[in-house]
């Protein structure tokens, strides 16, 4: 017995096209790349080691909490990794003169000497940016501070690292607008159905909501509601999703009005097949195009959004690794230009890569493009070719 495809052939037809699509394709890959990166940002820019032997033992301070006293020392807070004594204790496995000549002592390790005392020797491994988003990093002069060998893209005007912001505020700008444009895309989409599929009453009792509803003024609401519960990620979301999920409603419900009296869902109806069947399974497939359409607006709209009221100074807390932050800063910092640069690239790069990847897919899921290599439009010669067999088959 053969084996089912996992895709459907038209699925199989959208995957190839969108394939085809190298602008698309790449653009995929790239942003794909750079958001594992930043997925991982913990391991790349951190103020604490990834990992830490001492006496033998292996310690994962990015994981867990180790106070000074497990390492030797006299304190039960919080190790200060990036202190010369602590990195001593360390890699001298816990020899008290580390509180007296500690450089002396690590620079003796370092040269492969064996030290008198209870001595055993450790290590650390840092990651590649040893700051966090939130490091007040030790660096001469007035902050911002420009590039440097320490800190490649320099410092903002609280002495942070641009470089170790940018990684983690992509990460939390990409993530809040999928998380933003998924549940606004789901509520959106059966709403829109509901209302185009139904019609009448149905129909008409959402749009005067919809209209009402649109009509609020959605940046006067999330600051009354931040000035009575507090700035939070999560709350942020929530309120974004309840005002954003209109934008797919009249997309879907005039693709369902379109589709409602096709001879397909009549037929459907006559069988007795249920509504949710023939709304989900029949009619929101062919409604695709026009929603994929939307996509890249909702995403980029999110970004924009979430950067727009860090700017504005109503969205995350100021601690928060927040690209409208950074630009805000750019702004009252006109005397260090890396900051303006960087936020400028920074949503550029990101912005051009997920509209090139919505574009593809957009296209991809539009029955009247496919591409070949060179990514030209041309006609699907292997989509023809099988409805040519199929039609001399029934002949």
């Amino acid at each position: 017995m053969a084996r089912r495809p996992y895709l459907s052939p038209l699925n199989q037809r959208r995957v190839r096209n969108f394939k085809r699509n190298r602008r698309a394709y790449w653009s995929l890959m790239i942003f794909g790349v750079l958001f594992g990166l930043s997925l991982m940002a913990e391991f790349i820019a951190n103020d604490k080691p990834i990992a830490v032997s001492y006496r033998g033992e292996l310690h994962m301070p990015i994981f867990n909490f180790y106070s000074e006293q497990d390492f030797g020392g006299d304190f039960p807070t919080e190790a200060g990794y990036g202190e010369v004594e602590v990195d001593c204790l360390i890699v001298t496995g816990g020899l008290q003169d580390c509180f007296d000549t500690p450089e002396e002592l690590i620079a003796a390790v370092d040269a492969g000497q064996t030290l008198d005392g209870d001595f055993e020797a450790g290590w650390m491994l840092w990651p590649v940016i040893p700051y966090s988003f939130n490091t007040i990093v030790d660096v001469a002069g007035v902050a911002p501070s420009p590039p440097s060998d320490e800190n490649w893209l320099g410092t903002d005007d609280t002495k942070r690292d641009v470089l170790a912001r940018v990684i983690y505020g992509f990460r939390l700008s990409v993530t809040f607008a999928l998380t933003v444009t998924v549940a606004a895309s789901i509520i959106g989409i059966m709403a829109g159905a509901v209302q185009g599929y139904f019609g009448g009453w149905t129909d008409l009792i959402f749009q005067r909501f919809i209209e009402i509803w649109t009509g609020m003024p959605s940046l006067y609401v999330i600051i009354i509601v931040f000035a009575i519960l507090g700035r939070s990620y999560w709350l942020l979301v929530f309120l974004t999703v309840l005002f954003g999920w209109p934008a797919l409603v009249g997309v879907v419900r005039a693709e369902f009005l379109r589709a409602r009296n096709l001879e397909y869902v009549r037929a459907a109806k006559a069988l007795g097949v249920r509504d949710r069947t023939i709304m989900f399974r029949h009619m929101l497939p062919n409604a695709m195009v026009a929603t994929v359409t939307m996509l890249p607006f909702l995403v980029t709209g999110a970004i924009g959004g979430l950067a727009s009221l860090d700017f504005l100074g109503f969205g995350l807390p100021s601690s928060a690794p927040s690209l409208g932050e950074m630009t805000l800063q750019a702004k009252q910092n006109l005397q260090a230009p890396w900051l303006g640069f960087t936020a400028f690239f920074t949503f550029a790069i990101m912005l051009s890569l997920l509209v090139f990847v919505f574009e593809g897919v957009r296209d991809a899921f539009d029955p009247r493009k496919t591409f070949v290599a060179d990514g030209n439009v041309t006609v699907d010669e292997a989509t023809f070719a099988d409805a040519a067999k199929s039609k001399a088959a029934n002949q």
